[in-house]
């Protein structure tokens, strides 16, 4: 039986790679698409193209009449973005997957846990607004045209390269110092974090999934975790057994850090919880492999590693001391 033929678009970064590595192990021949900038290193396995996506002509010449058992878009954040790959790709292949993101779900949630049929909507956060903007076109395209879509939905994911956002290194060098670092609302909110490598254990089943077509999928850990609880978790892989928390509200973090919120104040705050009953039908057995604290444990580790890895912001740490000095 000859292997499975996966064609990603992008798919050089963070999920991405460890999707490819996940790929691999389980025999499948994968071509990746990138501009060859900044990407992650991908299995020597891995067939690499060189075109701009954006570019249709470059594309095209680039991808020629290959055909592909399945295709995955990584770098699809607007409708614009995924327009071209109907036309591209209908008729062309068996599977076309989407990565979306389960920011898309309406905050606040009106009942959890989240399912894929909980409502989507999100006219405050543009990221998430842009990506179901792009959801709504495949949909139509599967109705009307016969895309054989599949989109998948990552949660809050992360590798031990990555902090957990809005936890920075600077946090993290506060609590080892005994000075008290800021999380938003009172820490009790409830979130969901997924280790890159278990998000590739879900969603590599699910290529060439023919039970898939037609679905979306949450490819999410299944945890729950407040926001105190995952700042206490980094602080102690980083040895700070009593970590100083000193809660502060969205809105007044927004206003010190502007940077931030959006997010916080269109995400962050609210309780987000999900059921799994979908992604383990599909995924028969799936579980996932890294706890949080163990996730944490690398994420410090790796930091570790390299001074220049924990970068400290003074201009973030000042605006920590004005939001704990008042009030």
């Amino acid at each position: 039986m000859s292997a499975l033929r996966v064609l990603f678009l992008g798919g050089a970064g963070m999920i991405g790679s460890a999707v490819a590595r996940e790929a691999v192990q389980h025999g499948i021949d994968l071509t990746v698409v990138t501009r060859g900038e900044h990407g992650r290193a991908l299995p020597a396995e891995v067939r690499g193209i060189r075109a701009d996506i954006r570019d249709g002509a470059a594309l095209d010449t680039a991808l020629g009449d290959t055909e592909y058992d399945v295709v995955v878009n990584w770098v699809g954040f607007r409708p614009q973005d995924v327009l071209p790959d109907v036309e591209r790709f209908a008729g062309r292949t068996g599977q076309y997957v989407f990565v979306s993101t389960c920011s898309v779900f309406g905050r606040p949630v009106p009942q959890l846990p989240i399912t894929e049929s909980s409502p989507r909507r999100h006219p405050a956060f543009g990221y998430a607004r842009e990506k179901l903007a792009a959801e709504l076109v495949l949909e139509d395209a599967y109705r009307e045209r016969g895309l054989p879509l599949t989109i998948v939905r990552p949660m809050h994911t992360y590798d031990e390269t990555t902090m957990i956002f809005p936890v920075t290194w600077t946090a993290i060098e506060r609590l080892r110092r005994g000075d008290a670092t800021v999380v938003h609302g009172d820490g009790t909110s409830l979130w969901t974090l997924t280790h890159s490598s278990d998000v590739a254990r879900a969603l590599v089943p699910l290529l060439g999934n023919t039970h898939a077509i037609g679905e979306s999928v949450n490819l999410v850990s299944g945890d729950i975790l407040t926001w105190d609880q995952i700042h206490a978790t980094l602080a102690a892989a980083a040895g700070v057994r009593d970590p100083l928390l000193v809660h502060r509200s969205s809105e007044s973090i927004g206003r010190e850090v502007p940077g931030w919120a959006e997010v916080l104040q269109e995400d962050f705050r609210h309780s987000i919880l999900f059921d799994t009953t979908k992604l383990q039908r599909l995924v028969p057995g799936y579980r996932p492999k890294v706890s949080f604290a163990e996730g944490a444990r690398r994420i410090v580790a790796w930091h570790e590693e390299d001074a220049a890895r924990r970068a400290f912001d003074d201009e973030l740490s000042a605006a920590f001391d004005r939001l704990i000095r008042n009030g």
